[in-house]
């Protein structure tokens, strides 16, 4: 039971550090390099501007995700049932955050669960690919998406975090194999994601062509969970070494100005760094389905449901707005064009 208390304590501990401290990188996104076209003549209705679209066959109202943090304690199931009711009410996209802790603890298992609150939404489940090499295979995995009655899998890949953790697991060897025989075996999506430090184009491709069904970059200029085990560290010395990766990693703009370079043309979320309805927009114009956003949604929440109600409305409405101004009725509208990038 030891080992299970150490993961939802560390859930706990991360939670709180990207409550409380500053734990994004000095690096940013790249999303102040691309301005919006503005049409002063946009031949538009603005009534008619229409933010849903459709992704993995559920009808969206924006193309936004409240992308994978929390879970796996007290604290993190309240968030999650937090966001779980904005969700539904916004009808947007969410994800869970690793539930690792409730496939060692059962117990933790009502923490991730939200389809009562959220029966309708795109829900992704979440588990490390690492794990992979650590014990998991299809069952375990298939126990995290019937957990939550989730419609797609994330496997997320955080070497950097775990390299800087004392208790990490950081054998990543052989993992293209295992993810190309789970994405065989399973009857959900399977979409692999960073944790803020991006997945470069060539990986991307690789992945799309071994069976995963779609890419979510999770860039960097967001949270960099190098400064947040920073944080955990009670060694100076090592608290050093974690800071000094705190920029680590590829921009969330270059990840996905680099997949449109390659001509990849699998599902893409976008994430890392996206601060606003205008972020939403530009995403989509450089080839996102989606755009993903934790650390915003979180610190919103933890204000309480009135501010995270506010906070979900700006960005739908920034990208309304923002649509409008740049003559474009449906999201699929929203392309390369309608964009200018500065040197």
């Amino acid at each position: 039971m030891e080992k299970v208390s150490k993961t939802s304590h560390r859930k706990d501990e991360h939670l709180i550090i990207c409550l409380e401290k500053e734990v994004e990188s000095s690096v940013s996104a790249g999303y102040e390099k691309i301005r919006i076209q503005h049409q002063a003549l946009p031949e538009l209705d603005f009534k008619q501007v229409d933010t849903s679209t459709t992704f993995l066959g559920k009808q969206l109202a924006a193309p936004v995700l409240i992308s994978s943090m929390t879970g796996g304690s007290a604290e993190g199931g309240r968030f999650n049932a937090l966001l779980a009711e904005i969700a539904e009410h916004f009808k947007i996209a969410m994800g869970v955050g690793s539930q690792r802790a409730a496939i060692e603890d059962p117990a933790l298992e009502s923490s991730f669960q939200v389809r009562d609150i959220a029966p309708s939404i795109l829900l992704f489940a979440n588990l490390g690919a690492v794990q992979l090499n650590y014990g998991y295979g299809i069952e375990q995995v298939r126990r995290a998406i019937d957990m939550i009655q989730a419609d797609a899998l994330y496997l997320h890949l955080n070497p950097l975090q775990e390299a800087l953790q004392p208790e990490g697991n950081s054998n990543f060897t052989g993992l293209f194999s295992k993810i190309e025989k789970l994405c065989g075996a399973l009857e959900v999506p399977v979409f692999v994601k960073e944790v803020g430090s991006g997945i470069n184009p060539h990986i991307a491709k690789a992945l799309l062509e071994l069976g995963v069904a779609g890419i979510d970059c999770a860039g960097l200029g967001g949270t960099s969970w190098a400064l947040v085990e920073a944080e955990r560290q009670p060694d100076p010395a090592m608290r050093h070494l974690a800071q000094q990766f705190g920029n680590w990693g590829m921009p969330t703009v270059d990840c996905l100005l680099g997949y449109r370079q390659l001509g990849i043309n699998g599902q893409i979320i976008a994430s890392g760094g996206i601060r606003s309805g205008f972020d939403v927009f530009k995403s989509i114009a450089l080839g996102a389905n989606l755009a993903g956003m934790a650390l915003p949604f979180i610190r919103s929440a933890n204000k309480g449901p009135e501010a995270l109600h506010s906070f979900t409305e700006g960005i739908i409405k920034e990208l309304r707005i923002a649509m409008f101004n740049a003559q474009c009725s449906t999201i699929s509208d929203i392309d390369f064009s309608t964009i200018i990038l500065e040197e």
